[in-house]
């Protein structure tokens, strides 16, 4: 009888042809020892490595793993597209109920997953790693990472203190409904909070890098301050952008109008000359910037509707229906 596939782990790989070997010798082991217990018997697992554009030697001995051993799917890609793009393809891929991501440099530990399954069995919908005892630069990475978790947990209402740790646990079914694309993957807890998952994390080992470098630095940070601004509208202002834009055009258009008045107030009441006054060019910029935003809401509002109705997308994901029979 065929096995059903409960676990995938999806693992980007970009220049790890020294690492791969040992990091699948290490899920390996790991997930040998966890499908020997009696719960997961009739199931099975998958190991997904997605090849994202390696210069080295990473796809051939992905391509030798596959081949060798069923539980390893391997994805090319045909150049670099970013590790967010690389997750997305591994989660439309996996076929497991539950979807562990992680790094492919060594730094995430194989012997943390049985934790981040055991978040997942309490009802949990996603479990997010924290590298407590984090083994990178102080100053050019666990610094402004730091910074960066406070200020994502602040605009976003997702507290978190690590959003950077790849190691995560996803049910299926939000990990498949995410909007993976960008540099969005360090946001993905705060996405799932659009569709309502329940989030938590747990402390999780880390270990210094052996081989090769790190691709990201100190520079990722401002990134990341852009990135967040798109988040915290998408969490709040999805599927309402004229809030948000009308918002602003009525503050806009309140600033012109209270400006327009006063001169023109000064104009009739007074006779004071206007024309020459840069006052008056701030109220007419400002009122027609008002007109512009709410215009912008206006349009946004017809996007979002076209979004949903061309594709027959719903502007919601359900968890479960119960319906008794009759």
């Amino acid at each position: 009888m065929e096995k059903n596939i409960y676990i995938s782990i999806v693992v980007p790989i970009y220049n790890e042809e020294e690492n791969l070997p040992i990091l699948y010798r290490k899920i390996k082991d790991v997930m040998e020892r966890l499908f020997q217990e009696e719960k997961f018997k009739d199931k099975t697992y998958e190991i997904i490595f997605v090849n994202d554009g390696s210069q080295d030697k990473s796809w051939q001995i992905i391509k030798e793993l596959a081949e060798n051993d069923p539980h390893v799917v391997g994805i090319n890609f045909r150049r670099n597209f970013g590790q967010t793009a690389a997750m997305a393809a591994g989660f439309d891929k996996a076929k497991g109920e539950i979807i562990i991501t992680m790094d492919g440099d060594l730094q995430n530990d194989p012997e943390d997953i049985p934790k981040l399954l055991e978040k997942i069995d309490e009802g949990y919908d996603v479990v997010s790693g924290w590298r407590k005892d984090r083994k990178d630069a102080f100053l050019s990475r666990t610094l402004p990472s730091r910074i960066a978790n406070w200020l994502i947990s602040k605009v976003t209402g997702v507290h978190l203190h690590d959003y950077g740790c790849s190691l995560k646990a996803y049910r299926a079914e939000v990990a498949k409904s995410l909007d993976s694309y960008g540099e969005m993957h360090r946001f993905l807890p705060a996405l799932a909070k659009i569709v309502g998952a329940n989030i938590t994390e747990i402390p999780v080992k880390h270990h210094p890098r052996i081989y090769g470098k790190s691709k990201y630095g100190i520079s990722r940070t401002f990134k990341v301050i852009l990135d967040l601004i798109w988040v915290k509208f998408l969490i709040d202002y999805r599927n309402k952008p004229l809030r948000v834009f009308g918002g602003l055009g009525f503050l806009f258009l309140l600033i012109g109008f209270l400006t327009l008045a006063y001169l023109s107030c000064e104009k009739i009441c007074f006779g004071h000359s206007i024309g020459n006054r840069p006052l008056l060019t701030f109220g007419v910029l400002v009122f027609l910037t008002g007109i512009n935003l709410i215009s912008t809401g206006i349009i946004a509002e017809l996007i979002v509707r076209t979004y949903y109705e061309s594709q027959g997308k719903k502007p919601y994901v359900i968890k479960e229906i119960i319906q008794k029979n009759e």
